[in-house]
């Protein structure tokens, strides 16, 4: 019998609830594990039923936890005659969504460190040439994010294992999922701005997921009022109805998509409903780019589900003194309050087709990073792969 119908079977008899066939389980890779879902949690698609589940980042014993979230229909950005909206949030736009699996909060400093320790592990992989970049790998390449300039400014709000990662660069958070991915065997990406903005509303058509009033904020989110000028733990004020917690406030996070004050224009003259795929806006310049769900030091407006927040690259970046400044890390102001969550698409592209959510989208960015690894010594790259779980447990020898 498979692992993965084990599992099925298991969760089946736990929760008295009839699985025919758990694509979840079915697919999960090495050390991923079904976790017991709650009452609404069932996720139901031609293949099967999806279900919560949890994973340890490879070689690790750091756990995550994905939910489960329905495809449908819904309309992407805010009506007019909603409290506090920006123009850049209309024409509202129907979105047909597909299945995927999101993080149930932000990404911890528990997760993103694992990530950032592979600077050095990278640089000793390399220098006794225990796993070469080759033209048959190279699609697998990731870089490693240099070490911090002044840690003094990144974890300035503390660095406890829940406390929500901050600061990293979009490019960045996408090298983590692609090092995930490689790693795990699954498919990890940002989310695009409607999968971000679906999953936020949880099939509520509100300025927030609970509803209209800002009164009530304080009960799901860290904010102005409440969050004493810091981020806060992840995981501490009430989840919206589908699971996932923090999506209001606390750290703003970043999504895949460019910025344009017009982008929903553009989409609006397209066929409705939209696909994911047709309602990315793909980044075509540095920046600004795509953060939502406003911060711990945001007001209440920016916090509702469709507001849209532009990065500015260059503010954030005004206290790095090094030449090409880092493609990996922000040193000012906003940034304090950035960082990301995970999704699994159910429908898993070709291969060639996962890398657009990983790679450099512009050519700056790439040789920047190129500039600053070769020439400057900071930040590493190697292949995330099976290959590269293996030389890290030799490693641990």
């Amino acid at each position: 019998m498979r692992a993965g119908l084990v599992v099925a079977l298991i969760v089946a008899s736990v929760c008295s609830f009839h699985v025919i066939g758990l694509q979840a389980a079915e697919e999960l890779p090495l050390g991923m594990s079904a976790a017991q879902p709650t009452s609404g949690q069932f996720v139901k698609t031609p293949a099967g039923y999806m279900v919560p589940y949890k994973a340890k980042i490879p070689s690790t014993d750091v756990e995550f936890t994905m939910v489960p979230v329905p495809g449908g229909k819904f309309k992407l950005g805010s009506p007019a005659s909603e409290a506090g909206r920006k123009e850049d949030e209309g024409p509202q736009v129907e979105v047909e969504v597909g299945p995927f699996w999101i993080g149930t909060h932000e990404i911890r400093w528990e997760e993103y460190k694992r990530y950032m320790a592979m600077h050095d592990l990278f640089k000793e992989i390399t220098d006794r040439k225990l796993l070469p970049i080759t033209d048959a790998n190279k699609l697998d390449v990731v870089t490693a994010p240099s070490n911090l300039y002044d840690p003094t400014f990144t974890f300035q709000f503390g660095e406890e294992p829940n406390r929500p990662a901050i600061t990293m660069s979009q490019f960045a958070a996408k090298h983590y999922t692609k090092w995930l991915s490689g790693l795990s065997g699954a498919f990890y990406r940002l989310p695009t701005e409607a999968e971000w903005e679906y999953a936020c509303r949880a099939g509520t058509n509100t300025a927030y997921s609970f509803g209209d009033d800002p009164a009530q904020l304080g009960d799901y989110a860290w904010f102005t009022e409440n969050s004493n000028e810091s981020t806060q733990l992840v995981g501490q004020k009430k989840p919206n109805p589908w699971g996932l917690y923090d999506m209001h406030g606390n750290v703003a996070e970043w999504v895949i998509d460019g910025y344009e004050a017009k982008e929903y224009e553009k989409l609006a003259a397209k066929p409705q409903p939209l696909t994911t795929a047709a309602a990315i806006g793909w980044p075509t310049k540095l920046y600004p780019r795509v953060v939502r769900g406003g911060s711990w030091d945001d007001e209440p407006k920016s916090l509702r589900s469709a507001a849209r927040h532009p990065s500015h690259d260059d503010n954030w970046r005004t206290d790095d003194p090094n030449f090409p400044q880092s493609p990996w890390w922000f040193t000012r102001d906003y940034a304090l309050g950035v960082g990301f969550r995970l999704v699994r698409p159910l429908e898993v592209p070709a291969r060639e087709d996962q890398e657009r959510f990983w790679k450099a989208d512009i050519e700056q960015i790439q040789v920047d990073s190129d500039n600053r690894i070769d020439n400057e010594g900071r930040g590493k790259r190697s292949v995330t792969s099976p290959e590269l779980l293996k030389v890290l447990e030799s490693l641990k020898k």
